[in-house]
Formats: structure tokens, C-alpha cells, sequence
């Protein structure tokens, strides 16, 4: 590499291993603890325990809370987990990509034991990122139905406003009414 925008870039590039690899693993933390938390609230809906319909009971806490605001508590609820199964498999290209250059640089200078570490890297690190999006798309599609499913019910529970009546039109009562207003 004599070109020194491609030095940069490399060097750029290799700045960036850590910080994924870090990224991916908290993902992956995060993964299952959202397969923990989505297993606990699993129980509590078989169990039939208020805990597990979360829609249910903010709506009990708070009987003011429309429609559209118990959609946005779902999407707020299911908001990082979904940006999780879009990320992580992104981060593990990444992290797939960033070592193969050190690796084909000690592939020619044949040092095979550098190739190894770092297809290991690479290779890891992908593994995890995608058990992580898999895991947290598993828990936000059942997620999403379970809102659906709760907004749809209490949506039927609602008490029905009757309809306001209809305004009549009469000539008198609105001459009636101009010195009013």
C-alpha cells in the first residue's frame, strides 16, 4: 500500500474492529435478555397475569390512554429490538470484513497462524451477530402479534360512544342564535 488514501482507509477501517466487536456482543447480550424477558412474559399471558398483557394494564393504570397511544407504548416497546435484528447482521459484515484485510496481508506474507486468528474473528463475530438478530426477530414478530392481538381487544372492550346527533337544520333557531354569538 504506497497509496496513502488507501493506507488511511486501512488504517481508518482497522479503528473501527473494537467498537463493533463490542457492539455485537451486546447485542447479543441484549438478545437474550429480551428471549428471558419475552419467556417471563409468555408464562404471565398462559397464566392469564396482568404483567404479561402490558397494553391491558397501562390502559388500566391510565383509563385515559387512547388507542393510539397504547400503539405507540407497542412500537416504543419493540423499538430497539427491531432496529437490533436490522443491526446486528449489518455489524457482522463488518466485523467479517474488517479482519480479512490483516488476514490477506499475513496470507502473502505467510504467516498462516495470523490467517487463522483472524478468520477466527471474523468468522466468530458474524456467528454472533446473527444469532443475535435471529433471536431478537424471533421475539418482536410474536411481540407484534401479542399487541395486535391486545389492541384488538381492548379496541372491542371500548366503551361505544353513541353517535352525536345530527344537526337539524332550522332556519329560526340560527337567527335565533346570530345575537348570541
Amino acid at each position: 500500500m504506497t497509496n496513502p488514501i488507501e493506507s488511511a482507509m486501512y488504517v481508518a477501517s482497522q479503528l473501527f474492529l473494537y467498537p463493533v466487536l463490542i457492539a455485537i456482543a451486546l447485542l447479543f447480550v441484549h438478545a437474550f435478555y429480551a428471549l428471558g424477558a419475552f419467556a417471563w412474559q409468555a408464562w404471565q399471558r398462559h397464566r392469564g397475569q396482568p404483567g404479561g398483557f402490558e397494553l391491558a394494564a397501562a390502559r388500566a393504570r391510565n383509563p385515559a390512554l387512547s388507542l393510539i397511544d397504547l400503539e405507540a407504548l407497542a412500537t416504543k416497546r419493540l423499538e430497539f429490538a427491531r432496529i437490533a435484528t436490522r443491526v446486528a447482521p449489518m455489524l457482522g459484515l463488518v466485523a467479517t470484513m474488517i479482519p480479512m484485510g490483516p488476514a490477506l496481508m499475513a496470507l502473502a506474507d505467510g504467516q498462516l497462524a495470523d490467517v487463522s486468528r483472524n478468520l477466527m474473528v471474523a468468522f466468530s463475530a458474524v456467528i454472533l451477530a446473527l444469532l443475535a438478530a435471529a433471536i431478537s426477530y424471533a421475539v418482536v414478530n410474536v411481540r407484534r402479534r401479542w399487541y395486535a392481538v391486545d389492541l384488538a381487544l381492548i379496541e372491542q372492550r371500548a366503551p361505544v360512544q353513541p353517535p352525536a346527533p345530527a344537526p337539524v337544520h332550522d332556519p329560526v333557531a340560527a337567527l335565533a342564535m346570530e345575537g348570541v354569538q
